[in-house]
């Protein structure tokens, strides 16, 4: 049950991800051929009016092919439409997973809510070093700091950060810290000391972490653009290790199984965490669609900016389509290499259960 939810999941971001091509070509009135999900032999296909919608075998993605005709005066046509009109065409794939992901990202938002501290401010747990400018200050363990020059530090999970960000701030003129110490506030004064400036303390949260509500909409939109963004940056720093370090790294890449695998394990935990997986898939779709490599979108943008550069004229038809040929065979290899790999991984594992 929970391998076939891990599939649909996979199936409705290649979805959302040609959906995008589809309806950015629609919308600007260019002709369509078909609609594909999935490669290779067709299971099953509806004909529509003008487009043919499939379902194939092989499920390692999709599809929207355009009319191969070759007629300057139909310029309903793909190849006869603007540069900018068909860099909208390949870009809206990207484009419509980025956006899905941040949808999901919301959903997780407005349900798990924001998490925060049941008590303000920061516990001093001891001195970083001898003689440090907050033992100076008579600041001791123990002691929790509630205020920075009469600014409340609040609940929030930052804290810590932001409280070292005050400090940076303070460099060569003291501070006001409001303390709490046995049930009593006290005031005390402290000059950072050092490059970058410190007060030589360790700190911890006063309170432990808890789950709240959104008090406001607009913060739900803007914790999932943090999470987006922070997906984002995994991803690309992901991407970055696999070029300066492929042979350590390789062995991480997940093909369709295993992404199918790890996908039904989450699905156990709850649709929150799927939702979560499935964010995480669908930006890793976007990004890895814009690399420059023949058969991705990253590839057509390519073709379309060497045509850019010519002038407005494009490369040979014979060798676009010899490169896309090829490249397409590259990555079904790579595709079908991956299956086997992480199908045996499976199944060694599941073996080593058993005995």
């Amino acid at each position: 049950m929970f391998t076939v939810i891990a599939i649909l999941v996979l199936a409705i971001l290649v979805f959302v991800h040609e959906g995008g091509h589809f309806l950015a070509a629609r919308w600007q009135g260019i002709k369509v051929h078909s609609f594909s999900i999935g490669f290779g032999p067709i299971l099953w296909q509806w004909r529509g009016q003008e487009v043919t919608y499939c379902l194939r075998a092989i499920p390692l993605g999709g599809f929207v092919s355009f009319p191969d005709d070759v007629d300057a005066r139909d310029k309903n046509l793909l190849a006869n439409r603007p540069l900018g009109q068909r860099a909208i065409v390949m870009l809206a794939g990207v484009t419509a997973n980025f956006f899905f992901a941040y949808l999901l990202l919301v959903l997780v938002a407005w349900q798990t809510g924001t998490q925060v501290l049941d008590q303000p401010g920061l516990r001093v747990l001891n001195y970083s070093y001898p003689n440090s400018p907050a033992a100076v200050a008579g600041i001791q363990p123990g002691d929790i700091i509630l205020a920075v020059d009469n600014h409340d530090l609040g609940n929030q999970e930052n804290i810590i950060t932001e409280f070292q960000r005050e400090v940076a701030r303070h460099q060569d003129r003291s501070m006001l810290l409001t303390l709490a110490r046995q049930g009593q506030t006290l005031s005390v004064s402290v000059s950072p000391q050092g490059n970058p400036p410190r007060l030589g303390i360790l700190l911890d949260y006063a309170g432990t972490k808890v789950r709240q509500p959104f008090s406001n909409p607009l913060h739900v939109l803007v914790a999932a653009a943090v999470s987006w963004w922070d997906l984002c940056q995994i991803t690309l720093q992901g991407l970055q290790g696999l070029l300066t370090n492929f042979q350590e790294t390789s062995q991480q890449l997940a093909g369709p199984v295993a992404i199918v695998a790890t996908g039904s394990r989450i699905a156990q935990t709850g649709w929150t965490e799927l939702c979560n997986f499935a964010a995480i898939i669908s930006i890793n779709l976007g990004i890895v669609n814009l690399l420059p490599l023949p058969a991705l979108d990253g590839g057509q943008l390519l073709f379309l900016l060497v045509e850019a550069l010519r002038g407005g004229n494009p490369l040979p038809k014979e060798i676009q389509e010899n490169v896309m040929q090829g490249g397409l065979v590259v990555l079904l290899s790579i595709g079908m290499f991956m299956i086997c790999r992480d199908s045996y991984n499976l199944l060694q594992g599941y073996l080593e259960q058993i005995f």
